[in-house]
């Protein structure tokens, strides 16, 4: 496939610093192509300095237009692509993503700020794992299958339209990207406007493997422009989103108008419960480390930690010096292990939530809406804990998005259970117990999609997705290929 060569300046493989990244084209029926916009920009910013790391062009409803046409004309082929061109795709897009994993993580670690060690293995890791493995997910999908003098065959849904959010922003775009182009669909991908740049590489791994042009197609721009076009474009056939809870809503209001399909991940404000016969050291250790992932930055985090009323002293106690060795700093210096948030706009809001617990009465154990000791410019708040938080309180009843742990005593396994399920999410969640059976019990009851028991690894094979006000799909695996297939009975 033809394409004008995308026009960037490269960027240094660690650390801040050099020219910004600057990109002046989007990617659109397998070019490089200018935007019929305005001409706007969007400068992304790093987040540890402060300072323009680079730009992209502004995508209009204009630039949608483009793209949804290429991508309807692309699914006429693609949609009859074999199994194994579908399957060699997705195998040489992951290795395109693995070739360039160093270049990945270093430029998420700037956009978002997750230290460099763990962005090589989640934000560089994963979406090359979204692609690597979806040719065993192609083969073991039943295509047709006979049903009576019926046969029901699994047929893509058509063009999809990915609307994808700032915390983990190459993993969520491939996590929908993948399982799309597998199934046979065709996508127009809007990223965030926050950190757009990540997109941009994945864009190019796709162009030089040479995929039919319009098969995938990259519009970068704001979400009430470029994601409204999206969500509403009677072209699109199926609309992706993964955000806030808010904005997933008035995507399904505009997605409504030609009743297509629509697939949301959303918020989560999950609980840990800490049963009264856990190693208590092991599972305080564990929680905090899953609410401070990524600086809190992580829908599925572990943000309520429900432990015994009579053993809520020592969870304390346990947290708040868990709490305080934690390095907070630069992303690229290796002792980091809490680096800043993603913008000025998201500081103020995690300061404004922790403002708020103070206020409600919560007791601050660590942590505090100051900034850390010796932060001068970068994007970091402390490390907090709150203890005695009632469930009725504004920090554990909203999703906070930063590294704010509230924990909740409860008096019996019953009101443990009731406190875990009493918000509108119901994303993840996890149980501590010296008996396995007993916390799978536990488990079973908790209304989340995930639950996670002591500890156990992430599967990302296994469906992720929430319900309530969490959302309405799954992704990842089989489950997340499911969500791209439309199902035709052809009776005989």
């Amino acid at each position: 496939m033809a394409s004008t060569e995308a026009q960037t300046t490269v960027l240094p493989q660690l650390g801040h610093g050099g020219e910004p990244v600057v990109r002046e084209q989007l990617y659109i029926g397998g070019e490089w192509v200018d935007p019929v916009g305005g001409g706007g920009v969007l400068e992304v910013v790093d987040s540890t300095t402060e300072e323009v790391m680079g730009r992209v062009p502004e995508g209009t409803a204009a630039d949608v237009d483009r793209a949804v046409a290429a991508a309807r004309s692309a699914f006429d082929v693609w949609s009859q692509a074999s199994i194994t061109d579908r399957q060699e795709a997705c195998r040489a897009i992951a290795a395109g993503l693995a070739a360039r994993g160093e270049e990945i993580a270093a430029l998420i670690s700037r956009e978002v700020g997750m230290p460099m060690n763990l962005s090589m293995m989640i934000q560089a890791g994963l979406p090359t794992m979204s692609f690597s493995t979806m040719p065993e997910v192609i083969e073991q999908t039943q295509w047709e299958e006979k049903v009576g003098n019926s046969l029901i065959v699994r047929e893509p849904v058509g063009v999809v339209g990915a609307i994808t959010p700032w915390n983990y922003p190459l993993h969520q775009l491939c996590a929908k990207v993948a399982p799309a182009l597998a199934a046979g669909c065709t996508v127009v991908a809007k990223p965030s406007e926050v950190t757009p740049l990540n997109a941009f590489i994945l864009a190019e791994v796709i162009d030089e493997i040479g995929l039919p042009g319009g098969v995938f197609n990259l519009v970068p721009g704001y979400g009430p422009t470029v994601g409204e076009a999206i969500a509403g474009h009677p072209g699109i056939d199926m609309v992706s989103f993964t955000g806030s809870t808010r904005a997933g809503k008035r995507v399904s209001e505009v997605a409504a108008g030609t009743v297509k399909r629509v697939a949301l991940e959303l918020g989560g404000k999950s609980p840990a419960v800490v049963l009264d016969d856990a190693d208590l050291q092991k599972s305080v250790v564990e929680v905090v480390s899953r609410c401070y992932l990524n600086s809190g930055q992580t829908c599925s985090a572990l943000t309520r930690m429900l432990v015994p009323r009579e053993r809520l002293p020592e969870a304390e106690a346990i947290a708040a010096a868990v709490a305080q060795q934690v390095k907070v700093g630069d992303p690229f210096d290796q002792d980091t292990t809490l680096g800043p948030l993603v913008s000025d706009t998201q500081r103020e809001r995690v300061r404004g939530y922790i403002k708020k617990g103070q206020e409600e009465g919560a007791k601050l154990v660590a942590g505090g809406e100051d900034p850390p000791e010796g932060a001068g410019k970068g994007y970091f708040v402390q490390p907090t804990v709150f203890s005695e938080v009632r469930p009725e309180m504004t920090i554990a009843q909203e999703e906070i998005f930063g590294p704010v742990l509230s924990i909740i005593p409860y008096e019996d396994e019953d009101e443990a259970i009731r406190i875990a399920n009493d918000t509108i999410y119901g994303l993840a969640g996890g149980v501590w117990s010296s008996d396995p059976e007993r916390a799978q019990r536990v488990a079973r009851r908790i209304r989340t999609g995930q639950v996670e028991i002591n500890g156990a690894t992430f599967n990302p094979l296994a469906p992720f997705g929430g319900y309530k006000q969490s959302g309405n799909s799954r992704e990842l695996g089989k489950f997340g290929l499911d969500e791209f297939l439309e199902v035709k009975a052809i009776q005989m």
